[in-house]
């Protein structure tokens, strides 16, 4: 799909005389929080760092994340943006907001950027992985952070289902009924299962997937899929069938929050360049 298809807004607000927009780039435990976006009377990773910025700085903080992760889920790299007229240099803001913030709160870096940045819509790609470990295997430290199964299956046998999500699809199967895109069509670079062991030796299983952006709760649906069919022991074309069909009631399961993460939120236009000319 080419880039001038994502239909995302060609201009968003600027900066007033005498702001700066800073970015950062956070990682989060998610496990005891309802999410990203601000929600009354819960506790979200947005209102943290909000009203940290706004007690620091004396000044009403609005910040924009690159999207919303769901509750229980984590990020790995989050990206977000605020305005200020804070003199602070760019990269104490990391420094500071560490300080101040919960420890299950981390600002990997902190940046000044120009007006024509937006933490949402100047973003490139996102990456997700979901980790998923052998229940015989859990430690008491993987609670929340990584979800147990009962058995694995075959790295190839999982890779020919995780292929057939590469490209440019209509992912209406996997979408959420709460998901309000006026579009379902997703860009998908990456999507591929990868075996990895803990600190511990323990082997744990990893699906990546890359894409321009993902409908509501999609990667969870296609994880849950992919797993329950593997477990039915149904084939790639039956796979690739409820795909084409665009038919929500065709997902097997949705799989929990507890092993998914934002791994990374990229703002390089070269990184799959490649891509859109291929497609």
């Amino acid at each position: 799909m080419a880039r001038s298809d994502w239909n995302r807004p060609s201009s968003f607000k600027g900066l007033e005389e005498g702001e700066r927009r800073i970015r950062l780039f956070i990682s989060y435990d998610g496990s005891s929080f309802s999410g990203w976006q601000r929600q009354d009377g819960e506790r979200t990773v947005q209102e943290e760092i909000e009203n940290t910025l706004s007690s620091i700085l004396n000044e009403e903080i609005t910040l924009f994340g690159s999207g919303r992760t769901d509750s229980g889920v984590h990020a790995l790299s989050q990206a977000a943006h605020f305005d200020t007229r804070s003199r602070i240099a760019a990269e104490k803001f990391r420094i500071i907001l560490n300080t101040h913030l919960a420890k299950d709160i981390r600002i990997l870096s902190s940046d000044e950027v120009g007006p024509d940045f937006h933490a949402r819509f100047s973003t490139e790609s996102r990456e997700y992985w979901y980790l998923i470990k052998r229940m015989e295997d859990m430690l008491a430290f993987d609670d929340k952070r990584i979800t147990p199964v009962r058995r694995f299956y075959p790295l190839s046998e999982m890779n020919e289902l995780a292929k057939v999500l590469e490209g440019t699809h209509d992912f209406t199967t996997f979408s959420s009924a709460r998901d309000k895109s006026l579009s379902k069509m997703r860009d998908i670079y990456i999507s591929e299962w990868d075996e990895t062991e803990d600190v511990y030796g323990y082997k744990i299983l990893r699906y990546r997937v890359a894409g321009n952006a993902f409908l509501y709760h999609q990667v969870r649906s296609m994880v849950g899929t992919m797993l329950s069919f593997l477990s039915k022991g149904m084939k790639k074309d039956e796979f690739e069938a409820i795909l084409k069909k665009k038919d929500r009631s065709l997902v097997h399961k949705t799989a929990p929050s507890d092993g998914l993460y934002l791994a990374d939120v990229s703002y390089d236009r070269m990184k799959y360049e490649w891509f859109e000319r291929e497609h």
